[in-house]
């Protein structure tokens, strides 16, 4: 009798044991799952974030409230490249030409982030000092189109022949729950491409 009271406990404590390994191990998933799900809602907000600056100053590229401050449109952009746009617009709505640029910093720059493929994407206005975006960006890049939605190869000596702008941007988060950028960095990664930014304002030539 004693003896098999004994068993019963052993058991007993057996399969209390395996319930409890389950119940952290469910407890763990439930926590993942929390983290990766919340990780995912910051990348699409920050993606909807930039994306949102990004668009409304392009799509405003060689607009001015007094156009006799730009009557050539085909002169807005100042610098074409894959990473780094300057042009021509009227960022306050208020009849002042500005001068807005946008660049990719290097990845060195973001020291306290332990992803290693984030970096700053600046925004500068006129001669004012360059504001960084940290909201995770990895990439950055650009490609123009002329009139016949040809692609123009770099480097491009003449921005004046930009009718079309193509825009990629990806961006991920700096403290994912596991550290798995190289092995499977899309679980932490947003992509967005426009194909064709539509500038008005270039077309108007």
């Amino acid at each position: 009798m004693g003896s098999s009271s004994m068993m019963d406990i052993i058991g007993s404590m057996l399969v209390a044991g395996i319930l409890f390994l389950m119940a952290l191990r469910l407890n763990a998933g439930a926590n993942e799952t929390s983290a990766v799900y919340n990780s995912s809602y910051i990348l699409q907000r920050n993606m909807t974030t930039l994306v949102g600056i990004v668009e409304d100053d392009f799509r405003k590229i060689g607009y001015c409230k007094d156009w006799q401050k730009i009557p050539d449109p085909s002169k807005a952009l100042r610098i074409a490249d894959s990473t780094r746009l300057r042009f021509w617009t009227d960022i306050g709505n208020d009849g002042t030409l500005d001068s807005v640029t946008y660049y990719l910093g290097p990845t060195s720059e973001l020291t306290d982030s332990p992803n290693p493929h984030d970096r700053y994407l600046y925004r500068q206005v006129n001669n004012n000092t360059p504001q960084p975006m940290n909201l995770g960006v990895t990439q950055f890049s650009l490609r123009y189109y002329d009139a016949l939605n040809t692609l123009i190869p770099f480097p491009i000596s003449d921005p004046r022949g930009v009718y079309f702008m193509e825009i990629s941007m990806a961006i991920e988060t700096a403290f994912p729950y596991k550290q798995e950028y190289v092995n499977d960095p899309s679980a932490y990664q947003v992509f967005f491409k426009q194909l064709r930014l539509v500038t008005k304002n270039l077309r108007n030539r």
